[in-house]
């Protein structure tokens, strides 16, 4: 496989389940409250962090599931409900701006903005349990040696790195995007980003509910 081969392989499928543009409206949620240059501090860490992420799954990531013993399956159903249970807490918030004026009224209360980097923003909302259970089945695909193995992770180290910057420009975009829209839309297209990645939650759970049940079944 060519190095050309490798990434067109993998960067759209990498592409879909990050789903980059979604994410965006995640990221302007959760960075409500935040100060702009914190923002683009915050979206520059997610950026690098997503590409670290991306690469060791891809690199090592079924060498460290099988070390510790860990399937594909058990990570998605871990991956899944911790998705799916950030994803529910962003539909039930109610009023961000309240928040917002309780923290600016309580300065003590500030948190350090770099805290939701890499936890929620990046794992498990930008490059979660179906993102890396993608690329660790691209990283299982490669050739057993040569330089064939050579251009094929030449090939995904490219689209991860493509992938990243994508998000990285999207999530720094991010409120230029939604500041075309009024507060109400806003507010619903965030609603719907949140149920769409509740449901995305509940389906990589189901998908490692019935790997696991399909194990023991054939076990």
């Amino acid at each position: 496989m060519t190095a050309a081969a490798a990434f067109l392989l993998a960067f759209p499928a990498l592409f879909s389940i990050i789903n980059p543009i979604g994410g965006a409206l995640i990221f302007s949620e959760v960075t409500f409250d935040l100060l702009p240059a914190d923002k683009l501090r915050v979206a520059g860490r997610v950026g690098l962090y997503a590409l670290l992420v991306l690469l060791g799954a891809l690199w090592g990531g079924a060498y460290v599931l099988n070390f510790f013993g860990i399937s594909l399956g058990a990570l998605r159903i871990a991956g899944g409900s911790v998705v799916a249970l950030n994803a529910w807490h962003l539909l039930m918030t109610h009023d961000r701006h309240e928040d917002t004026r309780r923290r600016q009224a309580d300065p003590g209360a500030a948190a350090d903005p770099m805290e939701a980097a890499f936890f929620p923003l990046t794992m498990p909302f930008t490059t979660g349990p179906g993102t890396i259970s993608v690329a660790i089945t691209l990283g299982a695909e490669r050739p057993a040696s040569g330089i064939g193995l050579v251009a094929f992770f030449l090939g995904v180290s490219a689209a991860a790195m493509a992938n990243a910057a994508v998000v990285w420009l999207a999530y720094r975009w991010a409120d230029r995007v939604t500041g075309w829209m009024s507060g109400s839309a806003r507010n619903i297209l965030s609603r719907l980003t949140a149920f769409l990645l509740l449901c995305i939650g509940v389906q990589i759970l189901v998908t490692g509910i019935g790997d696991v049940v399909g194990g023991w079944r054939g076990g």
